[in-house]
């Protein structure tokens, strides 16, 4: 997996943050968990899976809708590598996809719904995978510091986690 698109030299920081600078927030592919859907729980247990019901609002929040879950709803809960590379930083933890996705949500310059509710450690990686920097995002805080962090040359790419639980949120990328 590549980090991205080597844009930019590292090293480069600005000093304020433009509001016309555009992002995105895209939610993970559905066919890579398709092989997935519809197994038993069984079945799923052999691929280091399991299917969860979502209890209420708000959780079970699904990677790929980056929206929680509704009551009664089956996800799938996985692993999943959301940084990958020969690095210090590679990472893995286990987030939910729902078994009902059917496209990537793309959110432009809006925060995504599962994202809004939460308190995100925000990560922000140069075009090799490593950190250059980070910030933590109170709910209605997350617009202003991802802004903040892509002012930076340096940063290729941000890895939105959930603070308390750690895992996987979404990826942020400039347009």
């Amino acid at each position: 997996m590549s980090f991205g698109r080597k844009r930019r030299e590292a090293g480069g920081h600005r000093t304020g943050y433009s509001l016309a600078m555009t992002y995105k927030i895209s939610g993970l592919d559905p066919s890579q968990f398709a092989h997935l859907v519809g197994l038993t729980d069984e079945q799923l247990a052999r691929h280091g899976a399991a299917r969860m019901i979502a209890n209420g609002l708000p959780s079970f929040p699904c990677r790929i809708q980056l929206d929680d879950a509704q009551a009664g709803e089956p996800l799938l809960l996985v692993n999943h590598v959301s940084h990958d590379g020969n690095n210090p930083y590679r990472a893995s933890h286990a987030i939910f996809v729902s078994e009902r996705a059917t496209e990537a949500a793309v959110y432009e310059d809006e925060i995504p719904p599962a994202l809004a509710r939460r308190i995100l450690s925000l990560r922000a990686f140069d075009a090799y995978g490593m950190m250059t920097d980070a910030a933590l995002a109170q709910p209605g805080e997350a617009e202003a510091a991802i802004r903040q962090l892509l002012a930076s040359d340096a940063v290729d790419h941000i890895d939105a986690h959930n603070a308390t639980r750690g895992c996987f949120a979404a990826r942020i990328e400039r347009v």
